[in-house]
């Protein structure tokens, strides 16, 4: 049985291997995924499923804000008290003189005082007084920096308030640091730990514990990020202590609550310019002042988000792209799309557990996706070589029988070829009687059609008999009934012989109808001769690596050849040109009418063997 044309098979077996090591799938995915995350094909859906997972982490995390950390919110309420935004600065002076008796440990204003007032003297020396005051600076037009005016800037340190928003408008990076210039946050938490080491001189080991780690500057770097841990980091009463502006200044508010707190102070109101999205579903979104309470929320418990470095995130993608091919490859469909389902549930779940409790963020859609793009590699691999091996049978086996090729694969592949097994097999030969004289007489064209026509009207019947076309020898025909898997079982070697006569018989009724054809055409009619042994034969790969043969070797194939040329001379008791050896006679002979035809010796055998013709089915069989 040919495989395919020159040159392919070389292809295929080598496709072969790489599937049953189970590489190639893994392999094609891992490099496909790892090429979008290099071209940012995958960045978009990262923003999606970084939301996802903090929604998620939120809700299963029982860490809280920081206790140290206040929020006096400008809102709704102090602008209907004192008119709208800005404010007038004698009402920050009015603040400050408020929270002396029971003074914060630091003051940050999320708030630019760009713009000279009467009131700046005394806003200035309620300031000094206070002594830990932060004050906001921003980038202005043509590299210009927006910085508090000269008589708070000389009073006070700064920080910058500088938000970097992702496409989607969410914020995740934060920059402590630009062209070295500390954040508002980085300030806020300098001069809380200079306020810690004021209090606790006494006891300087005390005071060291007591510090807060930041990191320190880099040189030669423009911009020196972080990534913002949003776990529990939300609004109001949920969240961060908030406090109406108004309500401190008019002392509604125990302002013992603020005593050596590190203390925000923002617009929070309703329509304002400092808006500020975050991962969690928020209409409006929260105000920017919240952005900088969670740096520093961060800071101080050392949970900024970590993530992967980016050459790691490649080699992660190639592992998963590898493994999930390893995972898929042994199941059925139904299983691996279960397994499909599971493995994307699996990743995200262990996402969540590593930002809940280690602060990391492990990437979810690009392995996810590259789960994903493994079951569709796969299986595109799979139907493309399941096209080709039935493609390559289809020919010979009936479609059934492709089928069970395809599903069996494995168990005669080996080592990039049909591997060779023994095995018992029904051999049939069948070949036309006077072929010579009947070419001699019709043009190529014609002779080509007319054995097509008789070629494929017997291939019909062999198939559908559950055979295997071996070969074609000119106008004869090899076919094999038991492979390509060997048939072990008594009755699996009974019911191919049964199959082999049973097709041998099909293939005479068959041919009456097809020589009334050719009368009718005015070509010659045809006259076969069928010779059937069952016995042991070697089925395997045959020929070089540039044209590979399926065939079967051994004495069976000969038997059975022999038996074939018998039929010339066997005009008695043969009504059907069908003759069988004794091996396949004890196998068949409950099923079918048979005649003894003769005794003889076959080549390398000593005993002689009886040779039988078929007659007809038994009845009720």
């Amino acid at each position: 049985m040919k495989l395919t044309a020159r040159g392919d098979i070389s292809k295929y077996l080598k496709r072969t291997i790489l599937e049953n090591n189970l590489l190639f799938p893994g392999v094609l995915t891992a490099l496909f995924s790892m090429g979008l995350w290099q071209v940012g094909a995958w960045y978009s859906l990262e923003l999606l499923g970084f939301n996802l997972l903090f929604n998620v982490g939120n809700s299963l995390s029982h860490s809280s804000w920081d206790s140290r950390i206040a929020v006096i919110a400008i809102d709704d309420a102090t602008l209907k008290q004192y008119g709208q935004f800005p404010l007038s600065r004698d009402r920050y002076t009015q603040l400050l003189t408020t929270l002396e008796p029971s003074p914060p440990a630091v003051i940050g204003f999320d708030i630019l005082f760009i713009e000279p007032t009467i009131h700046d003297p005394a806003l200035a020396e309620a300031m000094a007084i206070n002594g830990n005051i932060v004050l906001a600076i921003a980038p202005g037009w043509q590299n210009q920096t927006l910085r508090p005016v000269p008589i708070l800037d000389r009073v006070t340190t700064t920080g910058h308030i500088v938000k970097n928003a992702d496409l989607d408008g969410v914020t995740r990076q934060f920059s402590l640091y630009i062209n070295q210039v500390p954040s508002l946050s980085i300030q806020l938490l300098t001069a809380y730990n200079n306020s810690q080491q004021q209090t606790f001189t006494a006891d300087t080991t005390n005071s060291s514990k007591s510090l807060i780690s930041l990191p320190p500057p880099k040189s030669g770097i423009t911009t020196q990020s972080v990534w913002i841990n949003w776990i529990n980091s939300t609004q109001g009463n949920q969240g961060i202590p908030t406090y109406s502006f108004v309500d401190v200044v008019q002392k509604k508010v125990d302002i013992t609550k603020l005593k050596n707190k590190i203390v925000l102070v923002g617009l929070t109101a309703t329509g304002t310019h400092d808006p500020l999205k975050t991962p969690f579903e928020q209409t409006p979104p929260t105000s920017g002042v919240y952005l900088h309470a969670a740096i520093i929320d961060n800071l101080l418990n050392q949970r900024l988000l970590q993530r992967l470095p980016k050459q790691f995130e490649l080699i992660l993608l190639f592992c998963i792209g590898i493994s999930s091919s390893l995972m898929l490859v042994p199941w059925r469909f139904h299983t691996r799309i279960f397994l499909l389902g599971l493995q994307p549930i699996i990743w995200f779940s262990l996402s969540v557990l590593a930002l809940t409790n280690f602060n990391f963020w492990l990437p979810i859609a690009s392995p996810i996706g590259t789960i994903f793009l493994a079951g569709l590699t796969l299986q595109w691999q799979e139907e493309k070589e399941k096209q080709q091996l039935m493609n390559l049978f289809a020919r010979h086996v009936s479609q059934e029988t492709a089928v069970l090729i395809w599903q069996h694969r494995q168990e005669i592949f080996q080592n990039g070829q049909l591997d060779a097994k023994e095995m018992v097999a029904t051999v049939l030969f069948a070949d036309i009687r006077s072929f010579t004289a009947i070419s001699e007489e019709m043009k190529p064209r014609e002779l080509l059609n007319w054995l097509n026509a008789y070629l494929g009207a017997m291939a019909e019947c062999i198939q559908s008999h559950h055979g295997v076309i071996d070969k074609y020898i000119g106008d004869a025909i090899m076919a094999v009934f038991g492979i390509p898997f060997p048939h072990t079982r008594p009755e699996q070697i009974q019911q191919d012989a049964i199959d082999a006569v049973s097709a041998a018989i099909a293939m005479q009724e068959k041919l009456i109808l097809l020589n009334q054809e050719l009368k009718q055409l005015g070509q010659p009619t045809i006259r076969i001769g069928i010779g059937i042994h069952t016995g042991l034969v070697v089925a395997g790969s045959i020929g070089g690596s540039e044209r590979l043969n399926y065939s079967v070797l051994g004495d069976a194939v000969n038997i059975a050849a022999r038996l074939e040329q018998l039929n010339k001379n066997t005009k008695n008791h043969n009504p059907h040109n069908i003759l069988i050896s004794e091996t396949t006679f004890h196998l068949i002979k409950h099923h079918f009418h048979t005649e003894k035809v003769k005794q003889l010796q076959l080549r390398g055998k000593q005993e002689m063997t009886m040779i039988y013709s078929i007659l007809k089915k038994r009845e009720n069989v």
